[in-house]
């Protein structure tokens, strides 16, 4: 850092180096300033005229270039007088002048120009490193004397090695300048044997001292357990931040935890019980620690990495394991030419999952070699064992029952059935290190405010349906802070001067300041976070409260100095329907004098918790995730057709139109969210007061869900919520059984995603993960590349399909020409990044941000990004993708040889409904009929596969490749029927798609369904919706929006 040619640029997430330059250079009049200070240019031309150290704080991936000569040593002049210049200024140059950069970003890219003036040092911890900064703490606290002996060991040796120094340099010196006769000069021969009885004095004494340290290292050493333990979890912890930029953990605040940790551990004699304390009460502080601020969804990804690193420590996982159980089989061959190809013996196995047995059987050879054939030969055990609801706690078939490892039965299962890979992993965890792990606290305000101090920001991370604001002022009513001492004020545009103020006044006074919303001004924060660095001597009782949505651009300083909390509303509809009654108060529910009023609010209540409930399903309960939350619910009774509700006859249409379309059908800004207004018919009416047929939200014969009997308060709707199950099935909510399997398969993707994510994130650590063939990294994605390169294919010549259409050109030929101008875009560019990316990995050229993005889209078997933009949308896995990249092709070509295919397989399409407008284009231009008054109407014939069709279509055209997603289709019947368990999607048979004039349309018994490229539906504004198919049912249309159902383009 000091001896470096070029001044250092310190990568420092943990602030190791700004401490330790702030120590080194506290007597030198150390100047600090960040590029966001508006005098800093000022202070570094103080700091460069005087020679005082100077420290620029807080570095983004940006340097202002107006320091450039300063950070380049560009001195000039001479004859007594040297300068620098900054800016349009010529400033005096003192020698003594130093330059320190320090970034709090963990893995900042910066240019090459930037490394070009720089010397850039990473200061990152390192897991060695931590380990015995943990040591030093424990033992500190647990055996004081011991660590004093070895500090001051430590400065004794340094004394008596610099002393042994300067003693061989007097004596060189010495014998350098003498004159004369060495052996006459009596004053060289006293010298000589003066300089020798010391030297061997002090190396005595480092003798000595080194058999001491021996001695105390070897008792330190007893304790190494607990600061590894620390340090793992200290390293599990940082890299959440990967995942979610909120989820930001200084160093700092991870020791307060671990200092806390060893006070709060039961003390014990006997060195081992005292040990397995320290470590049990860490790890257990360590996980509340980390849950107060990670949203739900990502607790058990915390749990489990936490459970892999600790089972890795004690070399019982193996990488290559880990990769396959993250990635399973990503190669791109598999067809029949494959080394490790084998046919699927029973279409009951899915064909990604007979991939990954087969790689399985490779990978771990003394477990599963024989695993394939077993499934082979014992086709009815393996079927009982798969159709089984919870596969993951009964034994597995044959030979495997005994013998395998817990981490090898989840490698299985994730062939098998990834939809209980989740519930598997919640197992695991608890198996490995127990069931508190995998229990979350539950956010006590009490606790928080416990935890928080006067510096310490307290950052609520906000979720959809979620606002702390009511419970901190009932917080602050029990703690003595209501009134006057909690101020609230809402962030946005010109508030900036306000809530500064506001700030001011509230660290003097000691008040509670609440900024809400902070997400609106993240330029500000910046601000803010200078506000707070100012902050000396605040009042104690002062406490700064702040909400923001997650956002990935939250100032890193603010949220390592806070405690970060995640708001969200409770999980399951009993807590959420517990949770809104807590808040009713008696005299709310005795606003209305009409009878019905109470029941109306606990249906309006029901309503609430399952709109809410529905978001966990994902796409098959919204397409969008809209934020209905409290205030919607709060508001509603408060509406003037629902509180004065003074008639016999209740005014339904109002009360439907003003909550379904108003209070929360605002939100709802997809035309195919239709779920809000079926709620309404399903749930709003008079046949909910039938006395003859009692109405029930859902019942089956373990749980009902009704409304209770009114008693005039509403202890009777407690009563009743309290005898509620705590889970509830998917059913509740008009959902098919099926969509918990999505709901867990979806999950399970979106962990390996987070977690295929956090091994790309490339720090001190070296980057992990073998290719899996015992080749490295760069090898494996240089034949990843070359493999592809092998499979594009050359260009289309445009100019000649052209002039062979001749003069007139249909609508769908100029679709025709479009797809092939994007096809040949896209293979343009993966030939010339797949070359660039071999010549960077030869070392011929330097590796781009670009070429590093897509090297680890290779190493991971995903799609590179800069691929994606060219190509349509899909979800696929970059093998899977390939296969379909050469079906493409194959359209293409057939397309251009032969002419328009029998049946257009629209998912090979770039934009597959410019090929659908061109087609009533062509049809209105036959017909005559104005364009703007045609429409699509579709019939699902009888053919199961394009292959079937033997003709194109005489009117219209046939499309394939379409799947269902929410029901499943009768062949026989021709009509949408509920699926089958376990089947999520199921490819529809070739579909019909004929042009017709919009006023000869009438249809009946026929569900409007809407076709989206991938399952992820896109929003609104149309983006992934392709068009609209008509499917013919024998249910009520309700019963199908209720379940989500839809078409897609990939499967």
């Amino acid at each position: 850092t000091t001896r470096a040619s070029r001044f250092p640029l310190c990568i420092d997430p943990q602030e190791q180096a700004l401490s330790w330059i702030r120590k080194k250079e506290e007597k030198n009049n150390l100047k600090e300033s960040s590029f966001n200070s508006p005098d800093f240019l000022k202070q570094l031309e103080l700091a460069i005229k005087y020679g005082f150290p100077f420290l620029f704080k807080d570095v983004d991936e940006y340097i202002d270039p107006v320091i450039d000569n300063v950070l380049e040593k560009d001195v000039k002049g001479g004859q007594g007088r040297e300068f620098v210049v900054l800016g349009d200024k010529e400033v005096d140059y003192d020698s003594n002048f130093k330059l320190y950069l320090t970034s709090k970003l963990s893995n900042p890219r910066y240019s090459p120009a930037v490394f070009g003036k720089a010397m850039i040092i990473n200061y990152t911890v390192t897991l060695k490193g931590l380990e015995d900064q943990l040591l030093s703490v424990i033992v500190k606290f647990e055996r004081k004397e011991l660590e004093e002996q070895r500090e001051r060991l430590i400065q004794e040796t340094s004394e008596n090695k610099k002393l042994l120094k300067d003693l061989e340099d007097s004596l060189l010196r010495e014998l350098a300048t003498s004159k004369g006769n060495m052996l006459d000069n009596t004053e060289l021969i006293e010298t000589l044997d003066e300089t020798k009885s010391k030297a061997t004095e002090v190396t005595e004494k480092l003798a000595m001292a080194a058999k001491t340290s021996a001695d105390i290292d070897k008792l330190r050493d007893g304790y190494r357990p607990a600061a590894r333990r620390g340090a793992i979890l200290f390293f599990v912890l940082s890299e959440m931040a990967v995942i979610n930029n909120m989820y930001q953990f200084s160093l700092a605040s991870f020791l307060g935890v671990f200092d806390f940790s060893l006070r709060k551990s039961l003390p014990d004699s006997i060195l081992h019980k005292r040990l397995k304390n320290i470590i049990d009460t860490l790890t257990h502080n360590i996980y509340n620690y980390a849950c107060t601020g990670l949203f739900e969804k990502h607790k058990l990804l915390f749990s489990f990495q936490m459970t892999i690193k600790l089972e890795q420590d004690q070399g019982h996982t193996a990488q290559e394991e880990l990769d396959f159980f993250y990635k399973g089989n990503i190669a791109l061959e598999k067809s029949r030419q494959a080394p490790f190809f084998r046919k699927k013996p029973h279409d009951w196995i899915p064909d990604q999952g007979w991939q990954d047995i087969v790689e399985l059987a490779r990978i771990l050879p003394d477990v599963y070699q024989s695993l394939p054939d077993d499934v082979q030969r014992q086709e009815e055990a393996w079927k009982n064992w798969y159709d089984h609801d919870t596969p993951e706690i009964i034994p597995i078939p044959g030979k495997y029952k005994e013998g395998v490892s817990d981490f090898h039965k989840l490698c299985l299962l994730r062939c098998f059935r990834i939809d209980r890979v989740i519930r598997a992993i919640t197992n695991y965890v608890i198996t490995k290190v127990g069931e508190l792990y995998v229990q979350p606290p539950i956010i006590s305000f009490e606790s928080i405010y416990e935890q928080s101090s006067p510096v310490s920001p307290i950052v609520f991370i906000l979720s959809p349906g979620s606002d702390p604001a009511s419970d901190l002022m009932k917080l602050a009513e029990r703690s003595g802070f209501g009134g006057n001492r909690l101020k609230f004020l809402a962030m946005g545009q010109g508030q900036e001067k306000v809530a500064l103020q506001l700030l001011e006044t509230a660290i003097a006074r000691g008040q509670w300041l609440m900024l809400q919303n902070c997400h609106l001004l993240v330029k500000w924060l910046k601000e803010l976070e200078k506000a707070l660095e100012r902050i000396q001597k605040p009042h104690p009782d002062f406490r700064l409260w702040l909400t923001t949505e997650s956002i990935p651009e939250f100032p890193i300083g603010i949220l390592q100095r806070s405690l970060k909390v995640v708001t969200e509303p409770p999980n399951g509809l009993k807590l959420n329907l517990r949770n809104t009654y807590h808040k009713i108060t008696a005299t709310m529910l005795g606003e209305c004098p009409h009878p019905a009023y109470r029941s109306l609010v606990f249906v309006l209540s029901f309503f609430h918790a399952v709109v809410q409930e529905r978001r966990k399903y994902g796409k098959i309960g919204w397409n969008i995730s809209y934020d209905f939350n409290e205030s919607d619910h709060t508001v509603s009774p408060q509406c003037p057709t629902f509180s004065h509700i003074l008639y016999s006859i209740i005014p339904w249409g109002s009360l439907k139109y003003l909550i379904g379309e108003v209070m929360y059908g605002g939100r709802a800004i997809d035309n195919f969210d239709r779920v809000l207004t079926t709620y309404m018919e399903e749930y709003f009416g008079d046949f909910i007061f039938d006395t003859f047929q009692p109405f029930h939200f859902f019942h089956n014969e373990d749980v009902d869900y009704r409304i209770p009997e009114d008693e005039g308060n509403k202890d009777s709707y407690v009563e009743l919520i309290e005898g509620l199950p705590l889970t509830n099935t998917p059913e509740v909510f008009g959902l098919h059984p099926n969509a918990e399997i999505g709901y867990y398969t979806q999950t399970f993707n979106m962990l390996i995603t987070h977690q295929i994510k956090k091994n790309n994130l490339v720090d001190l650590q070296p980057q992990t993960g073998d290719s899996g063939g015992g080749i490295s990294r760069d090898d494996f994605i240089n034949n990843v590349a070359k493999d592809i390169q092998n499979k594009i294919p050359a260009l289309f010549e445009l100019d000649k399909i052209h002039r062979e259409f001749g003069g007139t050109v249909s609508p769908t030929s100029v679709v025709l020409l479009q797809e092939l101008e994007r096809w040949n875009k896209l293979i343009e560019r993966m030939a010339k990044s797949l070359v660039e990316l071999q010549r960077a990995l030869a070392g011929e050229v330097g590796m781009s941000n670009e070429l590093d993005d897509l090297a680890k889209a290779l190493f991971n078997g995903q799609i590179p990004t800069i691929w994606r933009k060219l190509a349509p949308d899909t979800l696929k896995s970059l093998g899977n993708w390939m296969e379909h990249f050469k079906k493409r092709f194959d359209q293409y070509t057939f397309w251009v040889v032969e002419g328009e295919p029998a049946v257009m397989w629209l998912s090979g399409l770039h934009i597959p409904e410019s090929y659908l407008t061109a087609l009533v284009q062509a049809t209105c231009r036959k017909n005559g009929w104005p364009l703007d008054r045609s429409t699509l109407y579709t019939q699902v014939t009888q053919w199961q596969s394009a292959e079937e069709v033997a003709e194109r279509a005489h009117q219209g055209c046939f499309v394939s490749g379409l799947y269902l997603e929410g029901a499943s289709w009768d062949v026989e019947n021709c009509c949408l029927i509920k699926p089958k368990p376990k089947q999520l999607v199921q490819e529809l048979p070739v579909l019909k798609v004929i042009p017709i004039e919009a006023h000869r349309l009438k249809l009946q018994n026929t569900l409007s369904t809407p076709v989206y490229t991938t399952s992820m539906r896109r929003n609104a504004m149309g983006v992934g919706l392709v068009f609209i198919a008509d499917l013919h049912t024998s249910e009520h249309i309700s019963h199908w929006v209720l379940q989500g159902v839809c078409l897609t383009l990939n499967s």
